[in-house]
Parts: C-alpha cells; sequence; structure tokens
C-alpha cells in the first residue's frame, strides 16, 4: 500500500505534524486491514483459529483450547462430514479425516456393528481415542463399532531376505518393526 503522505501535495511533506499525522493513519489502515483479513480467516474452518470456539459452538462440540488447532479442526471437519442419514462412507470419510490413512468399512448388518479396518498405515492411529469419540457421534446408537488394525506380519519380513546383521543395521525399535512396509 502507497504512503499516505504520497497521496498528499509536495508542500505537506514539509510539515512535521502531517507527516506524523499521516503515519499514525496509515498504520491505523493497514492494522485495520489485517484484522480484516483475520476475521475472513475465521469464517473458514481450515484457517480458522480463534474462530473455533464458535464453529464448536454450531455443531455442539465441547470446546476444549488446551488442544491444538489442528486437532480441533479435524474434530469440526469429521463432525462436519458426519451431518445427515449416516452412511459406510460417511464413516469411512470421518475415520480416514483422523488416521490418515486408508480405511474400510465392513458392515455386519445381522449382528448390528460394523469394523472399521484400517487399511492404508500400519499399526494403530495416533488419535484413536478421538477417532472412536467421532464414529460414536456419527453412527446410529444401535450399532456397534469394531476397529481393526493392520500389522506387519512374519512372512512379510521374511520377504525382505534380510540377513540378522542387516536387520540389526535398521536399528528399528519393535513399534517401529510393527509398522514397517
Amino acid at each position: 500500500m502507497a504512503e499516505l503522505i504520497e497521496l498528499l501535495p509536495a508542500n505537506y511533506k514539509n510539515s512535521q505534524e502531517v507527516v506524523e499525522l499521516q503515519e499514525a493513519l496509515g498504520n491505523q489502515i493497514a492494522a485495520a486491514a489485517a484484522a480484516k483479513a483475520d476475521v475472513f480467516k475465521q469464517l473458514d474452518v481450515n484457517t480458522a483459529t480463534w474462530g473455533l470456539r464458535y464453529w464448536e459452538q454450531a455443531y455442539g462440540l465441547k470446546t476444549d483450547v488446551s488442544r491444538s488447532y489442528d486437532y480441533r479442526r479435524t474434530r469440526l471437519l469429521s463432525k462436519m462430514r458426519g451431518q445427515g442419514s449416516t452412511t459406510s462412507s460417511m464413516i469411512k470419510n470421518a475415520a480416514e479425516s483422523f488416521s490418515n490413512g486408508e480405511v474400510e468399512i465392513a458392515e455386519d448388518n445381522a449382528n448390528y456393528q460394523f469394523t472399521v479396518k484400517f487399511i492404508g498405515t500400519k499399526g494403530i492411529p495416533p488419535n484413536l481415542d478421538d477417532l472412536k469419540d467421532a464414529v460414536e457421534e456419527i453412527k446410529p446408537a444401535h450399532l456397534k463399532a469394531i476397529y481393526e488394525f493392520t500389522y506387519l506380519v512374519w512372512y512379510e519380513l521374511d520377504a525382505k531376505n534380510w540377513t540378522w546383521a542387516q536387520f540389526d543395521a535398521q536399528g528399528l525399535t519393535w513399534n517401529e518393526l510393527e509398522v514397517l512396509s
């Protein structure tokens, strides 16, 4: 943005009072523009910060300011995706937003249950409890959710044809080995 003093006739540039006034006005205009941009950021869940509490209130979620913005956004997006009649694809979308990996939903209508199977990444997602809470909010009350995880099995490890020395050279912990792909 051009300096305000540059918009005035040249003789005003000689007045210290006018220069300072224009500088102060310029600072206020810049602050107002920044505030406006920040307010517009709050209108999108993906960029909201202080406005997340309004989104959470609108979707009936409890606000927990001790949680990160990313966590709160993920929860909101999951809730937003879960509006309307519940379908397996809706649960799949919500589960994938929490697990950051591919999920498969297997319905077992005869037993009033369904299985959420994590097939995109191995191991247990780090925020499984949050995912379970989101699925509980979405699913019909009469259905039971079962969670199934994928792990490394020995034949997959054998397929790497590592010697013990090569295996030791990997320097993997047991948890790292469990999710090795």
